[in-house]
């Protein structure tokens, strides 16, 4: 299902990401399951430069799990190569986070992958949040969202 896209400005992140040796596998492609840690890092910098850090979401008495993922791979990188992993914030009324990214590789600019991640809030308790909580309805409302 489509999110509801709000008018509010588009909240986009980029970080530049170098391929390590320890992230390919034996046919020198960066193995797939590296892509869920360029997301990681993509959404951690996003948090960082718009205010919406973990730490901060632990701290006010939540967590986020990933409840759904879809990443479609367009392209390889290797070793060396240089990625720009590029995050999204998907505007929604539900109590949740929506990114989308995409991944270029730096050297042509080619398409690498695409990706969405959804994640819930949960209490310490773990108990799911049906609404925003207090922290990400003052956030929302920061950005025009």
């Amino acid at each position: 299902m489509e999110e509801k896209r709000c008018s509010a400005k588009t909240l986009t992140n980029r970080i530049k990401i170098k391929i390590r040796f320890s992230e390919v596998d034996s046919i020198k492609m960066a193995w797939h399951g590296s892509y869920v840690k360029y997301l990681e890092d993509g959404r951690e910098e996003f948090g960082r430069e718009f205010g919406l850090e973990y730490m901060h979401m632990f701290n006010s008495g939540y967590v986020a799990p990933i409840v759904d993922m879809h990443l479609q791979y367009k392209h390889t990188v290797t070793i060396d190569d240089t990625i720009i992993v590029e995050t999204t914030y998907v505007p929604n009324r539900a109590a949740k986070l929506v990114f989308d990214y995409k991944i270029y590789r730096e050297s042509d600019m080619a398409l690498v992958l695409t990706a969405r991640t959804i994640q819930l809030f949960m209490s310490h308790d773990g108990t799911f949040e049906v609404s925003n909580p207090e922290f990400f309805a003052k956030w929302k409302e920061r950005w025009g969202y």
